[in-house]
């Protein structure tokens, strides 16, 4: 192998010498020949500074109405600035050098990328760059967008017991299910297939993803997304070592706080699951209501797919920037759910199921499933007590 490469090299570099090959100059004349002042001019010329050309860019903000805006960017023009404000001392130019991108540019072509979930698009519409620069740009925005400060800003679990108030009388409105702080469950955002331990990424339904949790309040505002784990965990594990656990078991919460999770989760005394068979009475109408609360989560993660589209198709990078454009995606919902920036069309149908519901849980203490089954069926006797 090693004698044929060199044979190759040595009949490459019997036909022209290396820098005539990169350059693509004439072969080189002979000392003396009348063409040699020639192609040293030539060659001078070549090191010489060429002009750039720099691409056209359109004013998106006055282009486009505010209808065409909000479509595009899935935010309106001051939601667009008040990201820009929040990551404006990351990505900000210190100077306007070579026609150098703005921040309020770059936001924008990293929510047209979130919108989309296609470079390509980004380069190709209004930004006047190239797919490198488009690349290097949605890194460095998302990872100025996804950090400590705007997670517990926008994404925190409330301790506060006056807004854990209203988060319960909001979910009571929905079906009568009393103290409920908040629905969770998991879904799969695909992902291409990973260079480095690509089997784990294989979830139930045989392709790679990321499996996220996500917490919703009945106004379907996150309240946790953990992003890091591959398609093949189970829901209940990553919960388990999730902060969310830990508030909870430690009784941060308080008292009388509650979540619903699907069959897919153990039943605990603050983590009420449905009955697997249950009877007629209590437990058909704790059922009942169980699931029309529960469906919150599955509206609030197809809200959340269906205002990014990258969530619903295949993300095309390594996992590690594929988890963060996903908490980028869970930063920016909230965003717009507190600046009142709703979608055009709400969506009532919801996501598809993660997968692991109807599957037993991975935590399987029995002291721990037992306790939480008994606390379950006190609260179906206290509470929906179906009348004789």
């Amino acid at each position: 192998m090693f004698h044929e490469s060199s044979q190759a090299l040595e009949l490459c570099l019997s036909r022209s010498p290396p820098w005539e090959a990169v350059r693509g100059l004439p072969s080189a004349p002979k000392e003396g020949s009348k063409g040699q002042t020639v192609n040293m001019a030539a060659r001078e010329q070549q090191r010489q500074h060429r002009p750039r050309n720099f691409r056209p860019r359109r004013d998106i903000f006055n282009e486009y109405d505010d209808t065409e805006f909000k479509k595009r960017y899935r935010v309106d023009r001051a939601g667009l600035l008040f990201i820009t404000d929040l990551v404006q001392r990351v990505i900000g130019n210190r100077t306007e050098r070579s026609r150098a991108v703005t921040a309020e540019l770059k936001v924008a072509l990293t929510l047209r990328y979130l919108a989309t979930g296609k470079m390509q698009q980004c380069n190709a519409d209004d930004f006047g760059v190239s797919r490198a620069t488009v690349s290097r740009i949605i890194t460095q925005t998302v990872d100025a967008l996804v950090t400590q400060e705007n997670m517990r800003r926008f994404m925190g679990f409330p301790l506060n017991r006056g807004e854990q108030q209203r988060m319960k009388a909001e979910f009571a409105e929905i079906a009568g299910f009393p103290g409920v702080v908040g629905a969770v469950d998991g879904t799969h955002v695909r992902i291409v297939a990973p260079h480095e331990h690509e089997e784990v990424y294989v979830n139930r339904k045989n392709y790679h993803s990321i499996n996220v949790q996500v917490l919703f309040d009945a106004q379907y505002k996150l309240r946790d997304m953990v992003a890091r784990w591959p398609g093949s965990t189970h829901d209940s594990r990553i919960l388990r070592e999730s902060g969310l656990w830990d508030i909870f078991e430690q009784n941060l919460a308080g008292p009388g706080c509650y979540i619903l999770g699907d069959s897919g989760y153990p039943s605990k005394r603050w983590l009420l699951t449905p009955y697997p068979r249950p009877q007629e009475g209590h437990q058909a109408a704790y059922n009942s209501a169980h699931k029309r609360t529960r469906s919150v989560v599955e509206r609030g993660i197809g809200q959340l797919k269906r205002r990014f589209h990258v969530l619903h198709g295949e993300i095309r990078l390594e996992p590690r920037k594929a988890c963060r454009v996903i908490m980028a995606c869970g930063i920016l919902h909230n965003i717009c759910k507190l600046r009142n920036i709703e979608l055009d069309e709400e969506d009532d149908i919801g996501d598809e199921p993660a997968g692991d519901e109807g599957f037993q849980p991975e935590d399987g203490r029995p002291a721990a499933v037992h306790e939480g089954a008994l606390f379950r069926e006190h609260i179906a006797r206290q509470h929906f007590r179906v009348a004789a």
